[in-house]
């Protein structure tokens, strides 16, 4: 990426979902991607690196709407006003958070209607550094991926892993659906892009052709 932007990518969370915060120094701009479920502190870890680095929050972007991606961005929004946007098609799942907790044996995080729905195609990003959504369904029927095609990355969710791709047993889960997302929208990228997935270490779109037992029959 240019000398002015930055990225950082931090397990937030007692799941230790990545978030990313993406940045630009010259203009003083920020998104943050999947703020996590911040159980104890809030969204402490992601505020202080936004102070420390003198960025202002313009977008908080959700991959999708299991509650470890998206518990903490209501009060990530309450914090730097930053609107909150996600895929309509995972409203429903919003709308489960008691049910989510549930799962985990936690309390359940508040949360509130999006600002602003994204689709498949959508811009979003910082002026710099433009990013485009892209609708993959299968983990849940509102999963995105976030790419930025100038820095070479991709921000999976749990769409795509290391070696795997994301659990499709939860409300939502279509494994047709989201073999076809990989095929149609992430197995065409480019081999070198940078897969920055929703758990765990980062990879990239060639390694996971070669490797990934879920992407090579689909090549």
């Amino acid at each position: 990426m240019e000398q002015n932007l930055l990225r950082e990518t931090f397990p937030v969370g007692s799941l230790a979902c990545n978030c990313t915060l993406l940045g630009d120094r010259a203009s003083g701009e920020a998104v943050v991607v999947d703020p996590g479920l911040a159980v104890r502190g809030g969204p402490a870890h992601i505020l202080g690196r936004l102070r420390a680095l003198g960025l202002r929050l313009t977008q908080i972007l959700i991959t999708h709407a299991h509650i470890d991606h998206v518990g903490g961005a209501l009060a990530l929004k309450k914090a730097t006003g930053a609107p909150i946007l996600l895929h309509r098609a995972d409203l429903p799942l919003l709308g489960m958070m008691d049910a989510q907790a549930g799962w985990l044996r936690v309390a359940p995080p508040p949360v509130a209607q999006p600002d602003a729905l994204l689709t498949d195609g959508q811009r979003i990003g910082i002026a710099a550094l433009p990013g485009l959504v892209l609708h993959t369904p299968g983990h849940t029927e509102g999963s995105v991926c976030l790419l930025f095609p100038a820095a070479g990355l991709l921000l999976a969710g749990d769409t795509l892993f290391a070696g795997t791709v994301g659990r499709t047993d939860l409300p939502g889960g279509d494994m047709g659906k989201l073999l076809r997302s990989l095929r149609e929208q992430l197995l065409p990228l480019p081999g070198s892009t940078v897969v920055v997935p929703g758990h765990g270490a980062e990879t990239t779109i060639g390694q996971e052709g070669e490797r990934n037992p879920f992407l090579r029959g689909l090549a």
